[in-house]
């Protein structure tokens, strides 16, 4: 295999033998990556370990044995992977200057995130698809949300967004490149398709489509479950019910805002890339890639009576194995 030449090229001349990439984090601010190496090296343990708990909690405590913490134990399970994608590898370019990435990592790096980005936000929509029918069909909740039926949400969770992402880095790969240094600490579909010396209109507009497609469609969906059960909760007279009722979606309509909110950050400071400085888009990739995996977790944890006391039985569990 050819070493890449680390160097910049414009568009539109010969291209050069590709094995690996230069990922240069925050070109114009270098001394950024010694003050952000501290915080979010401790988002990341934070993430790990709050996803890791209630992975455990919800394996241990038989009560947590249930469709709603399924689907809360896949969200982990992505949050999970998506941590360990992309964090180790910016924290080691913090840390001990290691900027390269191999050819395929780089493209194995890009599908994670294009994948498992689109698994999340199907998630959140089964996860409101739950809810509504919890709230607006109690009595049919127990024939309707099975075992079952999450181990098929699940299904069609990976199947969909993995078939649908794959041509991304797929495109991406199969192009003629110009130069090798990544103006940025991951491997985005934009950032590496930009060094190609090919025409890569495609690769952009399919990307968009199917990012808002997918993306798109599980909002719809998740708005309109919210509107069935705001609908439904209105209609309740009884004394506290509405409050109780509500308490239930609580916590996940808290993720899907907060997931939502950064989402559209993201895109807009990508959109207006001209208007800010090309740093603040890069870091709020990885703030994306880490913060909601870190606030998932930690905000069902408070919220959940639940869960709650299934974290307490299993320290009092370990305590007394001690």
């Amino acid at each position: 295999m050819i070493r890449r030449q680390h160097m910049e090229a414009p568009k539109n001349t010969s291209s050069i033998p590709v094995s690996e990439f230069l990922l240069i984090c925050f070109p114009n601010y270098q001394t950024w990556q010694h003050w952000l190496s501290l915080p979010l090296s401790l988002l990341f343990l934070l993430a790990m370990g709050a996803n890791a708990t209630l992975l455990i909690t919800i394996r241990m405590e038989a009560s947590l044995h249930e469709p709603m913490y399924y689907l809360l134990s896949l969200l982990s399970l992505l949050d999970i992977v998506l941590c360990l994608t992309v964090i180790p590898k910016v924290l080691a370019i913090f840390w001990f200057d290691n900027k390269s990435i191999s050819f395929s990592a780089c493209f194995l790096q890009m599908f994670i995130m294009n994948s498992f980005l689109t698994m999340e936000s199907c998630t959140f929509m089964v996860m409101a698809y739950d809810r509504y029918v919890a709230i607006c069909k109690p009595l049919q909740y127990p024939s309707i949300i099975t075992d079952q039926f999450v181990a098929r949400a699940a299904i069609f969770v990976a199947t969909r967004n993995g078939i649908l992402t794959m041509p991304i880095p797929i495109l991406s790969s199969q192009l003629r490149y110009c130069a090798s240094v990544i103006k940025n600490c991951i491997c985005t579909n934009m950032s590496v398709s930009k060094l190609s010396c090919d025409d890569i209109t495609f690769n952009q507009l399919y990307q968009f489509v199917i990012g808002w497609t997918l993306l798109g469609s599980d909002l719809i969906l998740i708005i309109l479950s919210y509107s069935f059960i705001l609908k439904a909760v209105l209609r309740i007279k009884a004394e506290g019910a509405v409050a109780k009722a509500l308490g239930t979606c609580s916590s996940h309509f808290i993720l899907i805002l907060f997931f939502s909110t950064v989402l559209l950050v993201l895109v807009i400071t990508n959109l207006a890339r001209e208007r800010i400085p090309p740093d603040v888009p890069i870091l709020l990739n990885i703030l994306h890639h880490l913060i909601p995996p870190a606030l998932n977790p930690i905000v069902y944890g408070v919220r959940t009576r639940e869960i709650k006391q299934g974290i307490w039985n299993l320290l009092r569990r370990l305590k007394e194995v001690r």
